[in-house]
């Protein structure tokens, strides 16, 4: 219990910053879907948004996770393996930068922005900087810093959102370039902070630990690169299989729409953020697998929760964007079940990872990819970005289930499967009745949401008598009964 109370203090701390940023940058998506002038501005958005997430993890190539598994082995030193990791991440992404100055050109036109060349050249170096960057963050995680941590990326979202406001209202520059520079400024700020307090000391640069890391990254990064198109193929290749003359337009509404789902997404993010290194220093205890399982069900318990808070609450969240992009709010709740399996899927893939079996990574990606590009082919011609989310819907329950029987075989842990069904099934009923009285009663969205309000209390009362009692709370736990 001393190990969960652990995790569960830095997840509270990484998800803070993380809930904290997240929200602030949902003011961004308001700001967004107001200001521009129309749906196919934010479509430019969403589509090379999704293109630095692809890069990213290209420029990254699973050395990331490579510093912290042999960080915490003991045959190597922590000071020599990040000093080769931060040396190895700067050389190549000063080496993409400079490609990206010299071939700007020919890289908007090739995605499609011939007459906008800035926008490419400026998200490409801002993405170049943020994956050297990723090896420095990592290393404040490491060292179990999660306060420099949060305020460093809470420094960047302020800063973004400032430089925003700056230009898109009081400058009044409704232009997309705008929201690009503004990224560009923050993260170059954020990242002359975050070095003075990470640059290496002691140790040195080996290529032999170079090679190790490789030879265990660089699975990971065609898992990686896998797993990231799994999430952002839907809006890189959309405007290339819509067939209808609005493809920017409608990018625009989806990507505006899976923002209002994003709330999941901060606590899976919240919860790797702390679970990822606590994982792989808690591999010594032999009594590991039991950490791992209670993790996984109460992952499962508080995403269950916030599905059920989003849903219920949708007619006060669809506010975050314009009526003009209220037509695609209906794929929320399909977003929302992806976060899910996603997170499940994440929490799945440890099995692989602790035992140096990275490569079945690599097959469940592949594996998802494949089931992506087939639906998204197939499905978007003819409907649109409904064949979009659902698409990573199927991915990822695909790729979750896979992993789950896998793993057992390969390396079992004791998930507690009979809480987590029940769990699931109470969900499924509570969305089943909502549903039903949504469609067909004529309620207004006030009487609704009291309803949704009845049923996530009924979550909360079987959660908190079964798995989760009051009075382990800390500080106000004393007041509750045992």
């Amino acid at each position: 219990m001393g190990e969960m109370k652990s995790l569960a203090k830095d997840t509270a701390i990484y998800g803070l910053s993380s809930i904290i940023g997240k929200f602030l940058n949902y003011l961004l998506v308001p700001l967004y879907t107001y200001v521009l002038a129309r749906t196919d501005d934010y479509g430019i958005v969403t589509n090379l948004y999704a293109w630095t997430a692809l890069l990213l993890v290209l420029l990254t190539y699973g050395m990331e996770t490579g510093f912290f598994r042999f960080a915490n082995r003991e045959d190597y030193d922590p000071k020599t393996v990040y000093k080769t990791a931060f040396i190895t991440l700067l050389c190549t992404s000063a080496l993409f930068s400079t490609l990206v100055i010299i071939f700007h050109q020919p890289l908007a036109n090739v995605l499609g922005y011939p007459d906008h060349s800035e926008f490419v050249e400026m998200m490409f170096a801002t993405v170049a900087v943020d994956a050297f960057a990723c090896i420095p963050f990592a290393y404040l995680r490491y060292q179990k810093r999660p306060i420099a941590f949060a305020s460093l990326k809470l420094l960047f979202v302020l800063l973004n959102i400032g430089f925003n406001i700056f230009f898109l209202v009081i400058l009044g520059k409704n232009d997309v370039y705008y929201i690009f520079l503004s990224n560009i400024l923050a993260t170059f700020i954020q990242t002359a902070c975050l070095l003075p307090m990470t640059l290496p000391k002691g140790g040195r640069y080996d290529f032999s630990v170079l090679r190790d890391m490789l030879r265990y990254s660089l699975p990971l990064l065609v898992l990686g690169v896998a797993g990231i198109m799994n999430q952002t193929l839907d809006r890189i290749l959309f405007p290339y299989l819509y067939t209808g003359a609005d493809a920017q337009a409608q990018l625009g509404i989806y990507g505006a729409c899976f923002k209002v789902a994003m709330v999941m997404m901060m606590f899976t993010q919240a919860f790797r953020y702390a679970y990822e290194p606590f994982v792989f220093a808690k591999h010594k205890d032999r009594h590991s697998v039991e950490a791992y399982a209670d993790a996984m069900k109460y992952y499962i318990i508080f995403s269950y929760l916030i599905l059920l808070g989003v849903i219920f609450y949708l007619d006060i969240f669809r506010y975050i964007v314009s009526s003009a992009y209220w037509d695609g709010l209906k794929i929320v709740p399909v977003v929302l079940w992806t976060y899910v399996f996603q997170g499940i899927y994440f929490n799945l893939s440890f099995w692989y990872k602790l035992t140096d079996k990275t490569k079945w990574g690599a097959y469940f990606s592949l594996i998802g990819l494949a089931v992506t590009l087939v639906l998204q082919i197939v499905g978007v011609p003819r409907i649109g970005y409904w064949a979009s989310c659902g698409s990573s819907l199927v991915c990822y329950f695909v790729i979750m289930l896979l992993s789950y029987f896998i793993g057992q075989k390969k390396a079992p842990i004791p998930y507690d499967l009979k809480s987590i069904g029940t769990y699931t099934l109470l969900t499924f009923g509570l969305l089943a009745v909502y549903y039903f009285i949504r469609y067909y009663f004529d309620l207004n969205s006030w009487l609704l949401m009291a309803i949704g309000t009845l049923f996530i209390g009924v979550y909360i009362l079987k959660m908190t008598r079964r798995d989760f009692p009051l009075s382990g709370l800390p500080v106000v736990g004393k007041y509750f009964k045992k």
